[in-house]
This record gives C-alpha cells, sequence and structure tokens, in this order.
C-alpha cells in the first residue's frame, strides 16, 4: 500500500451534517483540534466567523457583549467557528431559531466544551443537533476496500466475498503512529508523524489550560498523558492512575488533582472513555460498569510515549492495545453513521469482549479486536462463543452478527459463523 497514492474520500460527517442541517434549527460539531471539523462544516455554509482570526478575535468579542446579534447576520446557514469562546452564542441562536429561524440557520463547530458553561441558560433541546467529530477512519482516508459493511451485515445481508487492502504488520504499525489526522494522510516517513507530536505538544503547553481557564503545570500533564496511554484499552479508574503514575515517577499526585486533568482533556476531546455494556446476564453487581480508556486517535498515545512504528512491530502485546485503539476509534466513526453505539462488556469472572455495537432499532453486534494470525483469531471466536452461551437463555437478543476484527488479512471470511474482517475492508 503505497501511503503517498491515497485518495480520502468524503467525510461520513458530511452526510451527516446534512441530515441534521434539514431537520434541525442549529447543528453543534465538536471534537479535537485538527480533526477536519471546520472543513467539513464550511463545504455546506453559507457564510463563516472565524473566532479565531486574529486581526478579528477582539473586535468580535467587544461585539458579543454590546450586539451579539449582529455576529448573526449573514447568508444562512451561517457557521461560527469555535463559538465557545463566546458561551451567549447558544442562547442567542436559540432564540433566533425559536422565533421562526427555521431549520439549517447555523452550524457552530467547537474544540473544547465552553469554560463558562454555566452562562448557557438553556440545553438547546429541539433546537440544537450535536455531531461528534473524530480524526478520520480508514475507509475515510483510503485505506481501506469497504467491501464489508456494518449497515449490510446488520440487516442480515449474505456475505459472499470481500477483498481486503492486504496491510501488513509495518504497514499498521505507521497508520497508528500517523493517526487520522487530516493533513497527514498520503504523506510517508517521519514527515508524517510531526502532526500527532505537535498535536501533544499543544495539548501540554496551552490547550489543557484553555479547557477552564485554569492553569496547569504541563510537566503533569505530560505524566497524566503516559499514564494513560500505558493504560489505554484498560477499565482503570483514577486510583489506578494514581497508582501508575506511583510506580513510573517520583513524586505523587493526588487522586482529586489527577480528576481535574483527565476532566480537562476530555473537555477538549484528547480522550473519549468507552461505556461498558451492562445487559441482565450475571447477578447484580458482576458487570463491571467502570469506563474503558482510551484517546481519540491511538497516535496520540504513541506521540506521548515516544513510540514509532519500529517499537509497535517489536512489541506485539503493546501492538495490539494500540491497533485495538484504533479499531474502537473506525467503530465509533461508523456506528455515528448508522446512528448507533459502541460499548464494552467486561465481566468480574474476566469475560469480555472488546466492541458491542448497538443500533436504535434494538440490534447489537459482538466484536473482538486482535492483531490477526490463527492463535489470535482462535482466542476471539473463543471469547464471543462464551459470551454467546451466557446470552442465550438470558432474555437478551441474539447478536446479529459476530466478527473478529483484525490488523492483517486479505480476505474477509467466516469460522464458525463468525466473521473474520481485516480492517482495511471495513466501512460504515
Amino acid at each position: 500500500m503505497a501511503q503517498n497514492r491515497l485518495k480520502y474520500r468524503p467525510r461520513i460527517a458530511d452526510e451527516l451534517l446534512k441530515l441534521k442541517l434539514s431537520a434541525m434549527g442549529a447543528v453543534l460539531v465538536e471534537g479535537a483540534k485538527w480533526c477536519g471539523k471546520t472543513t467539513t462544516c464550511e463545504q455546506q455554509a453559507k457564510s463563516v466567523l472565524y473566532m479565531a482570526a486574529p486581526d478579528k478575535r477582539k473586535e468580535y468579542l467587544q461585539l458579543a457583549e454590546m450586539d451579539i446579534g449582529r455576529l448573526l447576520t449573514g447568508a444562512k446557514p451561517r457557521l461560527i467557528d469555535e463559538w465557545q469562546d463566546v458561551p451567549q452564542f447558544w442562547d442567542a441562536i436559540r432564540f433566533f431559531v425559536d422565533h421562526g429561524g427555521g431549520d439549517g440557520q447555523f452550524i457552530l463547530t467547537g474544540s473544547a466544551v465552553p469554560p463558562d458553561a454555566d452562562k448557557i441558560s438553556h440545553s438547546g433541546t429541539g433546537r440544537f443537533a450535536r455531531i461528534k467529530m473524530r480524526p478520520m477512519s480508514l475507509w475515510e482516508s483510503g485505506e481501506s476496500t469497504g467491501e464489508i459493511s456494518l449497515s449490510s451485515l446488520f440487516s442480515g445481508k449474505a456475505l459472499t466475498s470481500a477483498s481486503a487492502r492486504g496491510v501488513s504488520l509495518d504497514e499498521m504499525a505507521f497508520i497508528i503512529c500517523r493517526g487520522g489526522w487530516p493533513q497527514t494522510i498520503g504523506r510517508i516517513g517521519e514527515r508524517a508523524l510531526v502532526t500527532a507530536q505537535e498535536y501533544v505538544e499543544g495539548v501540554i503547553e496551552s490547550d489543557i489550560s484553555r479547557a477552564d481557564n485554569v492553569s496547569r503545570n504541563p510537566d503533569r500533564v505530560r505524566r497524566i498523558l503516559r499514564s494513560c496511554a500505558r493504560l489505554q484499552g484498560t477499565q482503570a479508574n483514577i486510583a489506578a492512575i494514581r497508582k501508575d503514575l506511583s510506580t513510573n515517577d517520583i513524586s505523587l499526585i493526588d487522586e482529586e488533582t489527577i480528576n481535574s486533568y483527565i476532566n480537562a482533556l476530555k473537555k477538549i476531546f484528547v480522550i473519549e472513555d468507552l461505556s461498558s455494556w451492562c445487559p441482565s446476564l450475571r447477578a447484580k453487581g458482576a458487570i463491571r460498569t467502570t469506563d474503558t480508556r482510551y484517546f481519540v486517535d491511538p497516535s496520540i498515545a504513541a506521540a506521548v510515549m515516544g513510540i514509532g512504528p519500529g517499537n509497535l512491530v517489536n512489541d506485539l502485546r503493546t501492538f495490539g492495545f494500540f491497533f485495538e485503539a484504533l479499531a474502537i476509534r473506525d467503530l465509533r466513526i461508523f456506528m455515528d453513521a448508522l446512528r448507533g453505539q459502541v460499548e464494552k462488556y467486561h465481566d468480574k469472572t474476566g469475560l469480555e469482549c472488546d466492541a458491542v455495537l448497538h443500533t436504535p432499532d434494538g440490534k447489537y453486534a459482538l466484536v473482538e479486536i486482535k492483531l490477526g494470525g490463527e492463535t489470535l483469531i482462535s482466542e476471539g471466536i473463543r471469547t464471543i462463543g462464551k459470551l454467546e452461551t451466557l446470552i442465550k437463555g438470558k432474555g437478551v437478543p441474539m447478536p446479529s452478527f459476530k466478527m473478529v476484527l483484525t490488523a492483517t488479512g486479505s480476505f474477509a471470511y467466516y469460522d464458525n459463523e463468525v466473521l473474520i474482517c481485516p480492517i482495511s475492508c471495513l466501512k460504515p
């Protein structure tokens, strides 16, 4: 797969934005910096207000205090880029929509939750739709053939044949460390890794402090990010993070401080934990409900730990955790397109399922995530089988499909009714 010949596809968020503009007065598109929010929204906006424009920012902030309605004037839909700097936009737009504005009036983008969210007097229910954007999936970046569709699997369509891109371990390691940042797609070598590295430095030095206007120690930010990277894919609580910090660093940080840093990282969409699937399968208290730790893109963990593609290939256990993080990113993006969600099952017996995919009509699927190879694939099949056995007779519907999602492989196939699917042939 020639990394410098990739041509990425339209973003999945494009169609979501079009749909939601047709049904709601305003749409909020939020997500990590550099993931492509502004570019996506510019394509459907007819006028734009760039709040971060250096030569206009001060003027816009003053005008927002005196007459915010002037900032809302322009052809519709009007894009307010980085709206969180003026939380008053929320109530002003809600008022406009309430008083005959109609559908598709405004698009708001934000790379952080407003630090002054208490100034917002109304939730926006019925006026605002929301879209979460993340860095690009392999389908969007052109690194997946898209011959396996989650939508088709949920609808019960039989798989006949499907070819993947045939990604090698070396190539997958590169894709993980490069990340899904739009500006990196098609770049090769070290040049492709710089974006994630600079993103992390920006978070450490300034972005996290802007989350809630609280100055934070860059060294502590770096240490907490490294701890989260070491614990990604696990259900580590704050106490576990503190223990990891005490093992790997000299000075201690109390749990309250750690929690405040983690919350700030969530507000700027760096950390995006995965919630737990809690069906009525075992006795009350047997299913673990702690969220699973993930970054919005696996390249963040690689950058903060100073890990390159070669490091992953030489440590397959670590590689497995990083690939799982990439797969969760893609599955989240795909399930957004299906109006669904992704969760994880984990109980106190140690039985777990890496991803449980839900659709709005109550269907679900079980997915195990493995690097590849007969041994790991067989392990994934056994895990799914154990969970399916537990589900039977518990009043819970059976899954629409079962899948082992792999990093490598040239084609998809079935093994014991479980679809073995390389991620490089998957799409929504």
